[in-house]
């Protein structure tokens, strides 16, 4: 992984959470799709994305949060995000319309709750 983001990921069950933090932008963004990608197999019933250690977001990162959305909804998956209400990656995710596509939520624990 580039030095802009560190990602982590665990499994809950059969759902993945992966944890970025740092940036995402377009020189790391096809890595951090990949990474997100790999954390899915055939029985996830979602993905649960953590970004609340996210520090900046440009357009490719938003763009490969919009792609990994859809591509779950085709394979009857979920995305689910977590992101800090007030911070600057909520503010985003709201310009773009993310928040209206994409479950998100304040904290892990209420993303999980809501997949149980």
């Amino acid at each position: 992984m580039s030095v802009l983001a560190s990602i982590t990921d665990e499994h809950h069950g059969e759902i993945p959470l992966v944890t970025i933090a740092g940036e995402i932008d377009a020189s790391n963004a096809g890595e951090v799709a990949e990474r997100l990608r790999a954390a899915l197999s055939n029985r996830s019933e979602a993905l649960v994305v953590d970004l609340s250690g996210t520090t900046y977001i440009d357009s490719a990162g938003l763009n490969v949060l919009f792609e990994l959305a859809v591509a779950l909804h085709e394979r009857q998956q979920q995305l689910h995000l977590v992101i800090a209400q007030s911070s600057p990656i909520a503010r985003m995710a709201s310009i773009v319309g993310l928040d209206a596509t994409v479950p998100m939520h304040p904290t892990r624990a209420s993303a999980l709750d809501a997949l149980v």
